[in-house]
């Protein structure tokens, strides 16, 4: 059993110090990622779990030799590691505060507040007490062309709405597990929110997934009143791939080569809330070179080389704008797979260009996906986008 004990204190310490410093290198991104993401948005779990395996083998006899009492050494080092962890989590609330402070609100005013037992419970997220899903509505032809209607189940007048544009590298991911904690919480708020499924590569190519996302908002202007929302009120959020296709939607209202057969439909979107997105598609293909090749063979359909022009008119920082809607961009300190220097170019350059509002939240200690699922980073920022997002609508900017 010391030796049981020493092998949970190395992985202990180990999984803590890839969350403080995840690794990078071309082997270890994906697995890395992973186990520092799931460390540091559920460090509280991973603290208790990894107390009851350490009191089990301790009980058992694991600390009758000298490898015992080093796993047990290993483990507490791993301990004081994820209470760093955790202070960094906490200090989201700081950020939200910083950033709701530019926000056209009553500073007195109160925000609604994330339910705490999602946070305790984050297998909860999917139900939340007065929001009704509709599932499964189709906006186009193809099988893969459907979306999810969020909305209070009390009706009201026409609300606000917001779509949700799920990441997966373009390739991969699904309405069912994306964008579900924030959605809920607009909706239990007042706002109907849609969440979108599109065509993937490799299937696709560029720009299909945008033309997609464009007849979903056809869609939501010709069936919002169906649902209780406003046609005239859309706003955009998405993360990682559709945090990139986020940004192109509130950058290219209109663009006829976008608009296939729909050229005279208003695209436009009162906000953007994009996290850790893409911002230039090239400036990420030069830091990874098997990257690159599966984005140029499977996403684009054709090398860079042969047509930089297509690499620029697919990246947001490519396509700013002075009509450009209020941006809120959200990235992680920690992000391994888009670095945060993305997102800090892209804001400042919004920034000198845009007319409306352009607010940047860095989330310190916080990796890729932190808000996949509700951990305390997750509610913090869920609440201060709906701050965000009401601000615009009470505003009223213009687009």
């Amino acid at each position: 059993m010391p030796y049981a004990l020493l092998a949970s204190g190395v992985l202990a310490l180990l999984t803590t110090v890839n969350a403080l410093w995840p690794r990078r290198g071309r082997l270890l991104l994906i697995p890395g990622f992973f186990t520092a993401w799931l460390t540091i948005e559920l460090a509280p779990w991973v603290l208790v779990i990894e107390a009851v395996v350490t009191a089990l083998i301790a009980g058992a006899g694991g600390l009758a030799g000298p490898a015992g009492w080093a796993g047990l050494a290993a483990t507490v080092l791993g301990w004081a590691g994820l209470a760093v962890v955790m202070a960094r989590a906490r200090r989201t609330t700081v950020t939200v505060r910083e950033w709701s402070a530019e926000l056209e609100l009553d500073p007195g005013e109160r925000a609604p507040a994330f339910p705490r037992s999602h946070v305790v419970l984050p297998f909860l997220m999917t139900r939340r007490a007065g929001v009704t899903r509709t599932r499964d509505i189709a906006y186009g032809d193809e099988p893969d062309m459907r979306l999810d209607v969020y909305r209070p189940s009390e009706p009201g007048e026409r609300r606000p709405g917001i779509m949700e544009v799920h990441g997966g590298a373009w390739m991969i991911g699904s309405k069912r597990e994306q964008g579900i904690p924030l959605l809920n919480h607009l909706a239990a708020n007042g706002w109907v929110g849609v969440n979108v499924d599109y065509r993937l590569s490799p299937r696709v190519k560029f720009p299909d997934h945008l033309i997609d996302l464009k007849r979903a908002i056809r869609w939501y202007r010709e069936h919002a009143e169906e649902y209780g929302a406003d046609p005239d009120f859309l706003c955009v959020t998405g993360g990682s791939a559709g945090g990139h296709l986020a940004a192109l939607l509130a950058l290219t209202p209109g663009v006829p080569e976008y608009q296939p057969g729909f050229e005279d439909v208003d695209t436009t979107v009162r906000a953007a809330v994009t996290f850790y997105g893409v911002y230039d598609i090239g400036d990420l293909l030069d830091g990874s070179k098997t990257f690159a090749s599966a984005m140029e063979r499977h996403v684009m359909g054709v090398r860079r080389a042969e047509d930089p022009e297509a690499y620029e008119k697919a990246s947001p920082a490519h396509r700013i704008n002075a009509d450009a809607p209020p941006f809120l961009i959200v990235h992680g300190s920690l992000d391994t797979l888009v670095p945060v220097a993305q997102a800090r170019s892209f804001a400042e350059r919004l920034r000198e260009v845009s007319a409306a509002p352009v607010l940047y939240a860095e989330m310190k200690g916080a990796q890729h996906a932190f808000d996949i699922f509700p951990s305390y980073r997750t509610a913090r920022v869920i609440e201060g986008v709906e701050r965000f997002l009401t601000s615009v609508r009470r505003a009223g900017h213009p687009v």
